[in-house]
């Protein structure tokens, strides 16, 4: 297993990400298009994490906030061939300590509801009330890391 970033939005771990993103957010769970690329691309540090063949199985997004102490977490996606291996924890504890090592402060992330108690194992806690996002109920969880 290889972890890679990129905040480039032209290199192939960056359309590597989307690849994956769109298989889960538009093909699975139907989430519109036009919602799933958005202004933030440019913004945010890309993760892909690679299978020991170098196929991309998993990734998501850190957004700095404008202090840079809090980032917000988006777009988790592992492929369903790789679901049930750990792929998406692992990911997660890389970011986590990634973001530490940063100095940030604080992560947040919109959870969706099917996938609270897998962020919970990890030490977010939930915040606020459930509220709808592209068509799936998520709830506000965040993880202080200072």
């Amino acid at each position: 297993m290889i972890i890679k970033q990129t905040r480039n939005t032209l290199t192939d771990t960056y359309l590597d990400a989307v690849k994956i993103r769109r298989q889960v957010f538009i093909g699975e769970q139907g989430v519109p298009a036009q919602l799933e690329i958005d202004r933030d691309e440019a913004y945010c540090l890309h993760f892909v994490l690679y299978d020991n063949k170098g196929k991309p199985c998993a990734t998501c997004r850190l957004l700095p906030d404008p202090n840079h102490k809090t980032v917000t977490l988006q777009r988790m996606a592992v492929l369903k061939g790789y679901r049930g291996q750990t792929l998406g924890q692992q990911l997660m504890t890389y970011v986590l300590k990634y973001a530490k090592q940063q100095e940030i402060e604080r992560v947040t992330l919109h959870a969706q509801l099917t996938a609270k108690t897998f962020y919970a194992k990890l030490g977010f806690q939930e915040e606020g009330e459930i509220f709808d996002e592209a068509g799936i109920e998520h709830i506000t969880m965040t993880q202080k890391l200072a």
